[in-house]
């Protein structure tokens, strides 16, 4: 039994692509951009680990 009546508290949405932005704070859009950059920054060092293992095996097995 609560001691006092809270409402829930509704869990963040990620951004959608292609989402209606308009009903969205000045604060809301800089919260999901910041979060968006460093989404795009995991995405490119994930990428460049890719890159670098497959520059790795192409390598290894040019090797004559």
């Amino acid at each position: 039994m609560a001691l006092f009546d809270e409402e829930p508290v509704k869990p963040k949405r990620a951004h959608e692509i292609g989402q209606d932005l308009s009903m969205l704070s000045v604060g809301d859009l800089e919260e999901r951009i910041g979060q968006l950059k460093a989404e795009i920054g995991r995405l490119e060092s994930e990428l460049q680990a890719k890159g670098s293992t497959r520059l790795a095996a192409e390598a290894l097995f040019r090797r004559e």
